[in-house]
Parts: C-alpha cells; sequence; structure tokens
C-alpha cells in the first residue's frame, strides 16, 4: 500500500526557517505532482505548492518569494523549505502525491500531516 510520510515540523520563531519532506513509499504508479497542503485550526485545507514532474512550479500566493517546493524523484521525496515564516503559517501540513496514467485521472494520496507552528 501507498504510504506518505512528513517530517521536519516544529516550532519556530517568526521570520525562522523550517524545511519540510515527505517520502513515499508503495506501489505508486507514475507520480504526475508532489505537493504540499495546509490546515489551520477552523480553516479550510489550502494548497500550499506543488511541482509536477517537469519542475514546473505552483504556489499560493501568501507564500511566493517566501516557500520554495523541490522535489527528488529517485528517492520519491517532495520537500517544502518554508523562509521568512509567519504566525499565519501556522497548520498542519500535509504532503500530497498525484498519480496515474492519465492527467484527468489520477490517483490522490495523503501524509498523516505534520505540525509547523510559527510563534514568539
Amino acid at each position: 500500500q501507498v504510504q506518505l510520510v512528513e517530517s521536519g515540523g516544529g516550532l519556530v520563531q517568526p521570520g525562522g526557517s523550517l524545511r519540510l519532506s515527505c517520502g513515499a513509499s508503495g506501489s505508486i504508479f507514475s507520480i504526475k505532482v508532489m505537493g504540499w497542503h495546509r490546515q489551520a485550526p477552523g480553516k479550510q485545507r489550502e494548497l500550499v505548492a506543488t511541482i509536477a514532474n517537469s519542475g514546473a512550479t505552483n504556489y499560493a500566493d501568501s507564500v511566493k518569494g517566501r516557500f520554495t517546493i523541490s522535489r527528488d524523484d529517485a528517492k520519491n521525496t517532495v520537500y517544502l523549505q518554508m523562509n521568512s515564516l509567519k504566525p499565519e503559517d501556522t497548520a498542519v501540513y500535509y504532503c500530497n502525491v498525484k498519480s496515474g496514467a492519465y492527467y484527468y485521472r489520477l490517483d490522490d494520496y495523503w501524509g498523516q500531516g505534520t505540525q509547523v507552528t510559527v510563534s514568539s
């Protein structure tokens, strides 16, 4: 079975940095997109960043210029480098993988989430 495991979350002061990692294991066929979503208390889950096999990236407006997503296909791992963190970045961050033979019909996999808390 497919498993996604996040790591790297924790407590950091405003302006600090964290790097999240997510490793995928199991039988995943043709990974197309890897990314990160987050959910703050009382709010809906939102997309943070994605990266396609081509290397093309997309970011939420709120994190542009501060966060960088990258991937290592050989390791089936996606990273999220978070700089200049703000209290409003506090959330549970979830790894997401979309895979399948066709872009219009992809399987969706999620990690268990890792807590990021930005506070002084």
